[in-house]
């Protein structure tokens, strides 16, 4: 049985992506292998990380206790957890939709028997990790996938772009142009869209942040 280190759990409304507004169940494992800029989850990426163990079991009937249908499994890096496709199929086969949020450096995986939703991040210049970004997992992209943009600088944009026209995004999958909290204005990211006529790509807000104050955990 998978076991795994949970940084938290908790139910609220996904702040982004293609189910922003909808309630889920969020599992946060520890650990990543990205060191982002801006990164707003790193207390749960370093060795010290609080954690508690929790099996496949645990976590599904935490699932089903919750009475949530919507699961999303983040991090950290969810992918880099060993058991993780026991775990998705167990959750999908049990009747929850499962999304994955992915930083965009791990494979994403084809080998399950039931596959869930991802939404891959593409990290652009700001993050100082594009270096790592796995292109490869553009060609595994579908319909129900999403590639999210996060964005600090209209190099940013620039270079997001350019992505979603060298791998032809809009036509695989939803792509979202999100700005970095405090970094970048969202008006700046709609001129963008309108002057290179982004038909299709979508701005997303983290809904959270406006929510809630912008470093609260739990929620």
């Amino acid at each position: 049985m998978g076991r795994f280190e949970v940084c938290e759990s908790f139910v609220s409304i996904n702040g982004e992506g293609q189910r922003a507004g909808e309630l889920a169940l969020f599992i946060r494992f520890k650990g990543c292998n990205l060191e982002c800029s801006w990164c707003d989850t790193s207390w749960a990426n370093g060795k010290g990380a609080p954690f508690k163990v929790m099996t496949t079991e645990n976590i599904c009937r935490l699932a089903d206790e919750a009475g949530v249908k919507d699961i999303t499994l983040t991090g950290g890096e969810p992918l880099l957890q060993a058991d993780i496709g026991e775990l998705i199929t167990r959750l999908i086969t049990s009747g929850h939709e499962v999304e994955i949020e992915t930083n965009g450096s791990v494979e994403l995986p084809t080998d399950l028997p039931v596959r869930p939703s991802f939404t891959m991040d593409y990290k652009l210049p700001t993050s100082g990790m594009e270096s790592k970004m796995r292109k490869e997992n553009f060609a595994l992209l579908e319909k129900n996938d999403t590639v999210k943009f996060v964005c600090g600088s209209q190099q940013d944009l620039e270079r997001a772009a350019q992505m979603i026209g060298e791998y032809a995004l809009l036509d695989k999958c939803k792509v979202y142009l999100s700005p970095v909290f405090g970094m970048i204005e969202p008006d700046e990211i709609v001129e963008f869209m309108k002057q290179r006529k982004l038909n299709g790509a979508r701005l997303q807000l983290q809904l959270h942040k406006f929510i809630w104050e912008p470093n609260k955990r739990g929620v």
